[in-house]
């Protein structure tokens, strides 16, 4: 035991240490119950625990012309009694597979069937509220006419028969020579279905309140008590286990038959009037409006209560998934038949066990079959029957999703955790590739050689397949097992599967370096939330590990967001990178003068950056025309791997300290000609202030402010003592002339 608990320990630990590194192995991991169904599964199953085993043996007797089955009961000569549309027939499917016509109802659905022992078939039709009766050897006739549009429900009360109807949701008690009385009258929606209890009281599920009713009574002594009012509109199966637990199948789904979406309590399968005149159609289509999920509903598309003698409810389980159409209790379990993934479950006490999947899409009726098989089942669209055969199935099936790497990856081992008892047989394949969806670019399917781990006392398996032989480097893999349960002298009994996990790494990629720019003079980036009262950003201190100062540190592990500040003689870069791993990028900036040679060394601004931007003291730098480089590398999520990186250099950046120079003043009379220049840059701002009055803007002469050269002029009053003239080129550079003072200093001519 000791043995057996360190192993399972040590599995747990291992295949939860999958990380985000290209470097690091990753692992696909398959070892809960959502986890396997997520597959195709042929032949298996998979319990509440997430256990694969073999499932029950299925044989599928026929597949039906029909498009539609709707409802099927047992015959008592055997095989099952099928009710159809979209034509109305009711066929009787032998155990040899058999298909015959009994007979065909005037109208194009027929939800509801009742065989009595010798052999008797009753039929509901819908639209129209008739039931028909036939014998052997006689035609069809009609038995019963409701009045009402559908018929969803039949059941033997004594000698009598019981009719579940709607729209307004009449039951209906009938004696043997059709005779009616109006058992209960919900004035409104739908009987669905119904169970007569072996005390004759009888289990009324409805459609438009989502109620739960008990019936004791007949003639004028009937009362009827609520037992449940669901918050899902329809009540679409009731079946009672030998203890008295009542099982209720509520539901909210657009695959229901009833359509309650408009409030209109039509059938889903109906078209409009004059369809139905001709016969109908039925569009039993995934997602459609219809059904009885109505707009807005939160809830589950199913709830399946568990009702005690006592009263008391409980949800044994819900889901958002799947539909369940009908319920049985047989062989001492209760089985729920479900659409849209074809699945038939039953559950074990409190433990739901998928046992079997089909390819048909809705499973839409059980019907008794031999005891200990489980039920026999009728799937719709596509119509057909399945046989449980009672044996112990030999042979399964299991085959995962297309499992994605992300990136191209290489595949290292298979291990799986589960039970192989003696005889038994596990055979493991795989097959890789790059595209979405398996195909001819795919490798073939390669089966894997499974080593033995260790086989812990208690039967617990623990074995791993090696892949790197068997399925070439790609992004995805798709894993397959195939169970097959001991015979004979070998050994007996199934293995079982509870844990699978592939191991990858994925092949390193460089970084990608998607944009690097240069912000304009004096931008400078900060996280959103600083805010001085000035909105000037000083550095605390100088930096003293090199010649740029920056504006503080940013560890690039923040997802703050950034604002746009001014400082003075500083610059910023910014850039986004990524990298197809999601591997941990570092940055290092550098830079050099743009008339350097490819040999010149570059100098190095900062290295092992964690940031996307970089704001600095320009005025470590001389005036001039420069390049800044950015390195991006993953070396910090592959170490001891495949690091990798990607450089990308700036257009020329200008770096300019110098300011505006006068290079001439003119004066005319009040008028002043001043020529002046910058060194590097356009100017972008001339303004004059006369003895202290407020700056207002000046244009040059040629009336466009865009060059290195202005000239322009000012008219001063002669009495104007200081006149001052103030200039900015495009770096930010700013010097104030004393025009009078130059006027006096013999500058002007």
């Amino acid at each position: 035991m000791r043995r057996f608990s360190i192993l399972v320990f040590g599995l747990s630990a291992l295949w939860t240490a999958a990380t985000l590194s290209a470097a690091e192995v990753q692992f696909f991991q398959t070892d809960t119950r959502a986890s396997f169904l997520t597959g195709t599964l042929d032949g298996v199953s998979v319990d509440t625990a997430g256990r694969l085993s073999l499932g029950m043996d299925l044989e599928r007797t026929v597949a039906l012309e029909e498009p539609f089955a709707f409802a099927a009961v047992a015959h008592p000569q055997g095989g099952v009694v099928v009710g159809t549309g979209n034509s109305g027939r009711v066929l009787h499917v032998s155990e040899a597979g058999e298909v015959r016509t009994l007979f065909e109802t005037e109208e194009p659905q027929v939800f509801a069937l009742w065989v009595d022992p010798d052999g008797t078939v009753y039929a509901g039709s819908s639209p129209g509220g008739k039931v028909y009766r036939w014998r052997e050897g006689s035609e069809a006739r009609v038995f019963f006419d409701s009045g009402e549009v559908y018929v969803w429900a039949l059941e033997r009360r004594g000698e009598d028969l019981l009719v579940a109807t709607g729209t307004t949701g009449k039951l209906f008690q009938v004696d043997p020579e059709g005779v009616a009385t109006t058992l209960h009258d919900l004035g409104s929606g739908h009987i669905r279905t119904l169970s007569v209890r072996s005390d004759g009281s009888v289990l009324i599920g409805t459609a438009g309140e989502g109620l739960v009713q008990h019936l004791r009574g007949s003639g004028s002594k009937v009362l009827v008590r609520t037992l449940y009012d669901a918050d899902e509109p329809e009540i679409v199966a009731l079946e009672e286990s030998p203890d008295g637990t009542i099982y209720a199948a509520a539901l909210a789904s657009e695959s229901s038959l009833v359509d309650l979406s408009s409030g209109n309590g039509s059938s889903s399968s109906d078209d409009d009037d004059e369809d139905q005149a001709e016969g109908g159609s039925v569009k039993v289509v995934e997602g459609s409006s219809a059904g009885s999920r109505r707009s807005g509903y939160q809830g589950p598309r199913t709830r399946l209560l568990d009702i005690a003698p006592s009263g008391a409810v409980e949800t044994r389980w819900e889901t958002d998934n799947e539909t369940v159409f009908d319920l049985a209790w047989r062989s001492g379990r209760l089985w729920a038949a479900t659409g849209l993934e074809g699945q038939v479950f039953s559950f074990d006490g409190d433990e739901r066990v998928l046992e079997a999947t089909v390819e048909d899409r809705q499973i839409v009726a059980l019907v008794e079959a031999e005891e200990g098989a489980g039920p026999t089942f009728v799937t719709s669209n596509a119509a057909a029957v399945y046989r449980p055969t009672g044996r112990e199935r030999a042979v399964g099936t299991y085959q995962s999703v297309v499992l994605d790497a992300g990136q191209l990856a290489r595949f290292g081992t298979l291990r799986w955790r589960g039970e192989l008892p003696p005889g038994a047989e596990l055979q493991w394949s795989v097959r890789s590739g790059l595209s979405a969806t398996p195909d001819a670019t795919w490798s073939t399917w390669q089966k894997g050689v499974s080593r033995q781990v260790d086989r812990p006392t208690g039967g617990v398996a623990l074995a791993e397949v090696a892949l790197a032989e068997i399925a070439p480097p790609g992004r995805r893999l798709q894993w397959r097992v195939r169970l097959a349960a001991g015979r004979g002298a070998a050994g007996r009994g199934a293995p079982v599967v509870s844990a699978v996990e592939v191991s990858y790494r994925q092949v390193n990629v460089a970084p990608k370096i998607t944009a690097f720019q240069a912000l304009d003079p004096g931008e400078v980036l900060v996280r959103s939330n600083f805010n001085p009262s000035n909105q000037i950003y000083e550095p605390a201190s100088p930096n003293r590990d090199g010649i740029f100062t920056t504006v503080g540190e940013d560890d690039g592990k923040t997802d703050a967001r950034l604002k746009t500040l001014w400082k003075k003689g500083y610059r910023s870069l910014r850039w986004t990178a990524e990298d197809g791993n999601g591997d941990e990028l570092r940055y290092r900036l550098s830079v050099r003068p743009e008339e350097a040679t490819a040999a010149d060394p570059w100098m190095v601004v900062e290295e092992d950056l964690e940031a996307t931007h970089y704001s600095f003291d320009a005025t470590a730098l001389p005036d001039g025309i420069y390049r800044f480089r950015l390195e991006a590398d993953d070396r910090e999520g592959n170490e001891g791997g495949e690091p990798a990186s990607e450089t990308q250099v700036t257009g020329p950046v200008l770096i300019d300290h110098t300011v505006p120079e006068l290079a001439a003043t003119f004066w005319r009379g009040t008028t002043a000609t001043v020529e002046l220049v910058d060194r590097w840059n356009p100017l972008r701002q001339l303004e004059v202030s006369v003895d202290g009055e407020a700056w207002r803007a000046v244009q040059p002469t040629d009336g466009l402010l865009d060059g290195r050269r202005e000239s322009v002029e000012v008219e001063v009053p002669s009495e104007a003592r200081l006149v001052l003239l103030r200039a900015m080129d495009a770096a930010f550079n700013v010097k104030t002339f004393d025009l009078r003072k130059a006027q006096s200093d013999g500058a002007s001519r």
